[in-house]
């Protein structure tokens, strides 16, 4: 994932957009074409992912979404309103630079986690929320409403009092669902297909990309970095003095060790809910149980997610995207479409999976640490290795309801 660097037209406001022709039903093709389109930038600066890090307004969402699943939501914990609890004044401190592969691996936890707060104890329970399949989007080190979440849902599933924090019961049963806690930081021994190109440069405006072969990564380190769910910040922090750009196969490396997600032997996935006021995905059993949960980013104010019940009618792995101006919000119908080449950079990313409302879907993106904090035009965005995960454990006809539209 490349560095936020590029400043967005609209605050909070993302690429992955798609268009509403006022029509239901199903859309099949043959190809891998995405019929999502496009417009603005897909980029959030540092700035405007720090303003929303810790806004916690899913929460009135998620207590109404479990209530209405059966899921048994616990009693409010006090201070669980809108914002984020501070770190209690007895925690013990931990920092950014505190961070090494030797205190994340052998250090002990510091309980409670939670609040505005970064450092080792932090990056343990993101890598094993991931191993969990309760996504906390990108690994960084650093408490956010991405990890909080995760955390409030995993809670509410197993029968502990949810609140958000990481107290000594959800950091037991943490562990034992991600089988461990070995290996928080694994040593990667580089492959080469780890370090294959090609890598690119992308045009910023996208008809210049149009006869490109590929929406490829632009460096090897931004590779690197969506390989292990993470960013290329806390590989540097992982590797002090590698140069990411330039390491080869047989290099080894300190990664967070996510790469042995596994669904748990026999779930199935019979229905998926989306919240928008949550912002999130969750894969649910015929029985209701939640088995995954996947931060997302839906729709804007003025091009919002549907509303209602739909399915999964089609699954097109490593699409081309289709953009198409007149169907978009804010760009003018005289330009030409355009189809766009695949890609993990394609605004749709590696993955899409198109609903029964033609234009939506669910799918990838091409900037993973966007996810949770910006707006689509009304699709629904998973960071890459989210939507893959995802797509393998779905299948065509699966029912999907979207909830909490605005």
């Amino acid at each position: 994932m490349r560095r936020v660097t590029v400043a967005v037209l609209l605050p909070f406001l993302a690429v992955a957009a798609c268009a509403d022709d006022g029509e239901d039903g199903d859309e099949q093709t043959s190809e891998n074409v995405a019929t999502a389109y496009a417009s603005g930038s897909d980029r959030l600066t540092r700035e405007e992912l720090e303003a929303g890090r810790m806004q916690m307004g899913w929460r009135e969402f998620v207590r109404r979404d479990t209530a209405a699943d059966s899921l048994g939501a616990g009693p409010a914990v006090p201070g669980s309103d809108t914002t984020a609890s501070g770190a209690r004044a007895d925690r013990p401190a931990e920092s950014w630079d505190s961070i090494t592969a030797a205190t994340v691996n052998s250090g002990a936890t510091a309980l409670p986690v939670q609040g505005d707060i970064e450092g080792p104890s932090v990056l343990r329970v993101q890598v094993l929320l991931d191993r969990a399949l309760f996504s906390p989007g990108v690994i960084d080190g650093r408490w956010g409403r991405n990890t909080e979440k995760a955390i409030y849902l995993l809670q509410e599933r197993e029968g502990i009092r949810p609140s958000g924090v990481v107290d000594k019961a959800t950091w037991e049963r943490l562990q034992q669902l991600a089988r461990g806690t070995q290996q928080i930081v694994a040593e990667h021994r580089l492959t080469a297909e780890d370090v294959a190109g090609p890598f690119v440069t992308l045009p910023a405006e996208y008809y210049d990309r149009r006869d490109m072969d590929c929406q490829c990564y632009e460096s090897l380190a931004e590779k690197l970095a969506e390989r292990f769910h993470t960013t290329e910040e806390l590989l540097e922090k992982l590797n002090p003095g590698a140069d990411l750009n330039a390491v080869r196969a047989g290099t080894t490396l300190n990664v967070p060790a996510v790469t042995s997600r596994a669904a748990p032997q026999g779930a199935q996935v019979a229905r998926i809910v989306i919240s928008d006021g949550g912002g999130y995905l969750h894969a649910l059993d015929a029985g209701g149980t939640l088995l995954y949960h996947f931060p997302a980013t839906l729709g804007s104010d003025y091009s919002p997610s549907p509303s209602g019940d739909y399915r999964v009618t089609n699954i097109a792995h490593d699409p081309t995207w289709h953009y198409q101006p007149d169907l978009l919000a804010g760009v003018a119908d005289s330009e030409p479409d355009a189809v766009l080449p695949p890609g993990p950079n394609n605004a749709v990313g590696v993955v899409w999976m198109q609903l029964s409302k033609p234009h939506y879907g669910i799918h990838g993106t091409s900037a993973p640490e966007t996810i949770g904090y910006a707006t689509s035009n009304g699709c629904v965005r998973l960071t890459n290795w989210d939507a893959e995960f995802l797509a393998v454990h779905v299948a065509p006809g699966t029912p999907v309801e979207f909830r909490d539209i605005d």
